[in-house]
């Protein structure tokens, strides 16, 4: 039997290039998306269109699911379809994620503060909530694996981005303590942290700054250029592969070097 894995934020970006990689090594994938937008965000989420586009790459082996990450029993119900369509429930990805920022922390509102955090941590919570416990019911040895989509900017202070950066410390936080609480389970836990990577996402902070083209945050990287999705779904991919066993409690970066300094 294949492996199955549940992937949020799933409808573009690094979500759908997670499902891509999963897929192209042998997994099924539950690819979950809220396919509305957030009135809050200045930019718009994935649509139904986009979900169904990453789907249709796959055909059976991708179910898709519509459930929003901020909500415990859209996350319940994805597990539930990873179990009953695949058979099991080996990985979990969460890879949804929002963006938002303009003014200083001081001036941050608390509706940019508040969807940031539902999203960026309430996310990954819930998203562990459902599917640890499927984990946990998989014989020894185990080898169930969590990553979380957190950001480079999870690893240092960013002007204009205080609430985002923020919430990516959260994530961070959140899978080095779920490693801890998962230790002797054979189930890893880790983040990994991208750097300015080609999305709408950057497009938005590309907009914060006052830029004529993401292509300028290329610049803050030492490779001179801007990431791509499927850059950091490959590492994904590898921490949900048994060769990945050793490797938990890990935030590890795919930032073309932003964060070496």
């Amino acid at each position: 039997m294949s492996p199955a894995a549940v992937v949020t934020g799933a409808a573009r970006g690094i979500g759908a290039a997670t499902v891509d990689a999963l897929v192209g090594a042998g997994w099924g994938v539950v690819a979950v998306d809220i396919v509305a937008d957030e009135p809050v965000l200045d930019y718009p989420l994935a649509s139904r269109a986009d979900l169904a586009k990453v789907a249709e790459r796959h055909g059976d082996a991708v179910v898709t699911h519509e459930g929003d990450v901020r909500n415990p029993h859209d996350m319940r119900d994805a597990v539930h379809q990873a179990l009953t369509h695949f058979g099991g429930l080996d990985a979990a990805v969460a890879a949804a994620g929002v963006i938002s920022g303009g003014p200083p922390l001081w001036e941050t509102t608390d509706a940019q503060w508040d969807v940031l955090f539902d999203v960026n941590v309430n996310g990954v919570r819930h998203l562990a909530a459902a599917v640890v416990p499927a984990l946990l019911r998989s014989p020894v040895p185990r080898q169930g694996r969590f990553v979380a989509v957190a950001s480079a900017a999870g690893l240092l202070g960013l002007r204009r981005l205080s609430a985002y950066s923020a919430s990516k410390h959260a994530v961070i936080g959140l899978m080095r303590s779920l490693a801890a609480d998962l230790s002797g389970t054979g189930i890893t836990a880790n983040a990994v942290c991208p750097g300015s990577t080609r999305g709408i996402m950057l497009d938005a902070s590309a907009v914060v700054y006052g830029l004529s083209s993401p292509e300028e945050f290329a610049t803050h990287q030492l490779v001179e250029r801007l990431l791509e999705p499927d850059e950091t779904a490959a590492l994904i991919e590898w921490l949900c592969s048994p060769a990945a066993g050793g490797v938990t409690g890990a935030a590890l970066p795919v930032d073309g070097g932003m964060t070496t300094s």
